[in-house]
């Protein structure tokens, strides 16, 4: 394992579940479909070789039965599993035009009765068998190699709580509308989520952890202070307390083998002393880094942070600006020296950086920001190159309208 993340969603009914998402290290990926079925299986097990996991499946991992064995299912919807169930029967793992996986689902004549239903191979969870006989629970385990199937596990740690609407209605008697008093917008808190709260236990978890990184103009950082500060103070107080950009070029002047990284490669090797406003070379543990992200639009901030995933070691704004050996009067000229700006390969760049957390909404109204400002040479190469992320949403729309997986 090379990276994980995991929220806990409670459920107004039922019992808590948690999303997790694991990233493997490159020599653990699975690169082949055959690949798949060494950690994900989606049969009914041996009854005689495998009892114990035939009994977990068939209790925790069948889906309905629903279809026209079960109409009155909760999964369906018009007429048709909300979940896409039952799934086809495929002799072989294998992954279809869109890069999706269809698991192994054999038509062997293996199946069990629940309740009145029969479930074969067709209504199995995908599923891990060293996770379902260690912890004997419904663990649905998926191979996950789409960014916007990536986009909507992150969506769980972000999306807040759980929320309620309250309307109240007066007896009719009062002349005035008080706005205030006939609505209200509260936060729903289950039973099982007070107990989670109340013994402390996690409810987001990363690892490894990531450092965001600030990065600013040359004399345009943010300076805090209070209103009533003397601003002298402030003043002084600014000169003593360096950013975060600014210690990383003072590092790269101290530490030889910080020339070596980029900003955001600087977490990994370096670690952030808050008390001291200084990097030190990390001892222990590992950790990325994360640059803000600049739309087109913010003019130099923009070209700086494009340069910034480049650049190594500089020591001063300038050298940031030195594209070999000639310094050139702004970021976005370095830039064009460099190479990064030619067919518009900067706004292409800032959108499918942009569809790794943004969603497709999003995206389309930053393509008609820069589409109204002018910020094209040529749209038509921009929208080819990113129209994809553009509708990602759109498509998993009419895939569900149509009744596809996905």
């Amino acid at each position: 394992m090379f990276t994980v993340i995991y929220t806990i969603e409670f459920q107004k009914c039922g019992l808590p579940h948690a999303h997790i998402l694991v990233f493997l290290k490159p020599t653990y990926q699975c690169k082949k479909p055959e690949d798949l079925d060494k950690i994900i299986s989606a049969e009914i097990p041996n009854k005689d070789t495998d009892g114990e996991l035939f009994n977990i499946v068939t209790t925790l991992m069948i889906h309905g039965p629903c279809g026209d064995q079960n109409t009155r299912s909760p999964c369906m919807l018009n007429n048709k599993c909300s979940k896409h169930f039952p799934m086809k029967f495929v002799d072989q793992t294998v992954i279809d035009k869109d890069g999706y996986p269809v698991y192994k689902r054999r038509d062997n004549g293996v199946y069990v009765k629940k309740g009145e239903c029969f479930a074969d191979n067709r209504f199995v969870v995908p599923y891990n068998k060293t996770l379902l006989l260690k912890y004997k629970a419904h663990i649905n385990v998926e191979w996950c190699n789409q960014i916007r199937s990536i986009k909507y596990l992150f969506k769980y740690v972000n999306k807040g709580h759980d929320r309620v609407t309250a309307n109240f209605y007066g007896n009719g008697c009062e002349n005035s509308l008080d706005e205030i008093k006939m609505y209200y917008d509260c936060r729903y808190l289950s039973a099982c989520e007070a107990a989670w709260r109340i013994f402390s236990f996690d409810i987001n978890y990363r690892e490894p952890s990531v450092e965001r990184l600030n990065y600013h103009l040359e004399n345009e950082h943010s300076v805090l202070y209070e209103e009533n500060d003397d601003i002298e103070q402030v003043i002084e107080r600014s000169h003593r307390k360096t950013t975060k950009f600014l210690a990383w070029m003072k590092a790269n002047e101290k530490y030889p083998e910080a020339r070596n990284l980029t900003y955001n490669q600087f977490p990994t090797q370096f670690v952030w002393k808050e008390k001291d406003h200084e990097w030190t070379p990390r001892r222990c543990g590992f950790s990325i880094g994360r640059v803000h992200f600049a739309p087109p639009g913010s003019g130099e901030r923009f070209y700086l942070r494009t340069l910034l995933n480049y650049i190594k070691g500089p020591t001063s704004f300038n050298d940031i600006k030195t594209v070999d050996d000639v310094k050139y009067n702004t970021f976005k000229e370095a830039c064009f020296a460099m190479g990064l700006l030619d067919d518009d390969k900067e706004f292409i760049d800032a959108i499918i950086e942009a569809s790794l957390w943004g969603t497709g909404i999003y995206l389309r109204r930053l393509f008609v920001a820069l589409m109204v400002t002018d910020q094209f040479a040529r749209p038509e190469v921009v929208w080819n190159s990113t129209n994809e992320n553009l509708i990602d949403d759109i498509l998993h729309k009419q895939r569900r309208l149509l009744g596809a997986p996905g």
